[in-house]
């Protein structure tokens, strides 16, 4: 079975500046999605989803319906504040996103196989891609919470222009996952990378530290896994306007729990993203010197 590529693309970039989603970057015009499609096809994914906002969608489709036709399956869905399941109740002044959690449980009922989960504004790499497909090349029901995730150094991950958020992931001997904690506020500064931890203070983290880039590898298990845990995270944060469900934490309630494995497969390729306008030129650049390489063609769908 292929797998399904799901991308969060609902977020509107307030620290970028506009939708990051849809700028073009490539030397053609291509936007960092276009390029994670265009790797997925070629590892075999069968079909993308996107995860967007009602308010974007006449802009997605005018960009990404045509372009795809006749080259993959795709599908969206949205991903809205008041979208939540049946019998649970939400503040009225609620209207911050939910978060990365939230957002793939809109994709229910979607996908019967396994699916990858990723950012619509990071560039991951055509091995980051290849490695996950073929972890779920004989993927069988049996195999419903055998999980995995394409894991980064840290040190790879920062902006020049800014703090990130990032999940900071602790791996056994075995490369399986053991515990990942979303961390926010993370930069390099003189002394080396740090993070922000829940008392406001800051924390040294090795560079070489694996990360989660949220590219993650699921099963359909995960949701009913995701509904039980956002139910639970309602109860906790009723109350709480700025309290976001993250796809990590309940990764880690699963690991912890021994519902679920997760294995941490690691890419050679270069990861970059636009958090920031400024990130801008660094990936155009990088996008031409990939496509000088020979990695890609001057236009992706041409």
């Amino acid at each position: 079975m292929k797998p399904t590529l799901l991308i969060l693309a609902a977020g509107m970039g307030s620290r970028y500046g506009g939708l990051k989603q849809l700028d073009q970057v490539g030397p053609s015009g291509e936007t960092i999605i276009d390029y994670s499609i265009f790797d997925a096809i070629r590892a075999g994914f069968g079909k993308v989803i996107f995860i967007i906002k009602e308010a974007i969608e006449d802009d997605f489709k005018e960009i990404f319906v045509e372009r795809l036709k006749d080259k993959i399956t795709i599908d969206y869905v949205f991903q809205e504040t008041w979208m939540v399941p049946e019998g649970i109740t939400i503040p009225d002044n609620r209207s911050k996103p939910w978060g990365t959690g939230h957002a793939v449980m809109m994709a229910d009922g979607k996908i019967n196989g396994p699916f990858a989960v990723i950012n619509a504004d990071d560039f991951y790499g055509r091995g980051a891609f290849d490695t996950l497909a073929g972890y779920y090349k004989n993927w069988t029901p049996e195999n419903a919470n055998d999980y995995c995730m394409v894991g980064y150094r840290i040190a790879n991950t920062l902006s020049e222009f800014g703090t990130v958020s990032r999940g900071v992931c602790q791996p056994d001997e075995n490369s399986f996952l053991v515990d990942v904690v979303e961390r926010t506020s993370i930069e390099r500064r003189e002394t080396g990378i740090v993070y922000k931890n829940e008392q406001d203070q800051y924390i040294p983290v090795a560079d070489d530290t694996f990360v989660s880039m949220n590219f993650w590898g699921f099963g359909p298990s995960l949701f009913g896994h995701l509904n039980k845990g956002f139910e639970s995270f309602i109860q906790k944060n009723s109350e709480n306007l700025k309290a976001e469900f993250y796809i990590p934490s309940v990764v880690n309630d699963l690991i912890k729990s021994g519902q679920a494995t997760v294995r941490i497969l690691h890419s050679n390729d270069k990861w970059f993203g636009m958090t920031y306008k400024e990130d801008r030129e660094t990936v155009v650049k990088s996008i031409r010197e990939l496509v000088r390489a020979g990695v890609y063609p001057e236009n992706l769908w041409g």
